[in-house]
């Protein structure tokens, strides 16, 4: 038997697509908090989620993920990239962010959605509550929100976090304790720094 048999782990097109179906809300998260204040107020997350969607899809027959934890670790690098391209975009030296017209954030159209389903005070407590979630995960420093994401939306295990980290698995126990407590503590402030 030959030793040049290669694995073919292309999953085909629709097992990518049925892997992006259970990734959704999570990457729909991701994209939100890692945007940062700016991004999401100059621009639709959900815009930029199709964006990666449409990118995954159309890039199905490059995905040699190996599993489903390669396939999310693929799916959020491609948004980190869309969302690095996108501040790029905002802050060349041609581009005024100031004269950009405003829009109503994206999720308007959740709250109009969940309007069916809740009163108008629960919905817009809903709004505020993701506002408020959003604003203090951006006052955290960089090191506290890689480690809740890795953590809690790419469902890395410790050790896989530390690696990504580039620290021992203690440290990384300790930096995501603090910086959970410290999430809490500024969402009991109101999102003050």
């Amino acid at each position: 038997m030959s030793s040049d048999r290669t694995i073919d782990r292309t999953p085909p097109a629709d097992r990518v697509g049925e892997l992006l179906e259970e990734h959704l809300p999570g990457l729909r998260a991701f994209v939100r908090l890692r945007s940062g204040g700016m991004l999401r107020e100059l621009e639709a997350s959900t815009d930029l989620v199709q964006s990666v969607c449409r990118e995954v899809l159309e890039h199905a027959d490059r995905c040699q993920h190996g599993g489903e934890a390669g396939f999310r670790r693929w799916l959020y690098r491609t948004a980190l990239r869309k969302i690095a391209d996108r501040y790029a975009f905002y802050r060349a030296a041609r581009r005024d962010v100031r004269r950009e017209e405003r829009g109503a954030p994206d999720d308007a159209s959740l709250v109009g959605a969940y309007a069916s389903i809740c009163s108008p005070s629960r919905a817009a407590s809903a709004r505020e509550q993701v506002e408020r979630v959003e604003a203090a995960f951006d006052l955290l420093p960089a090191a506290y929100r890689d480690a809740i994401v890795g953590a809690r939306l790419l469902g890395l295990t410790t050790r896989e976090l530390a690696t990504q980290l580039g620290r021992s698995e203690a440290a990384t126990r300790t930096v995501l304790c603090r910086a959970i407590a410290r999430l809490v503590e500024l969402l009991d402030e109101g999102g003050r720094p």
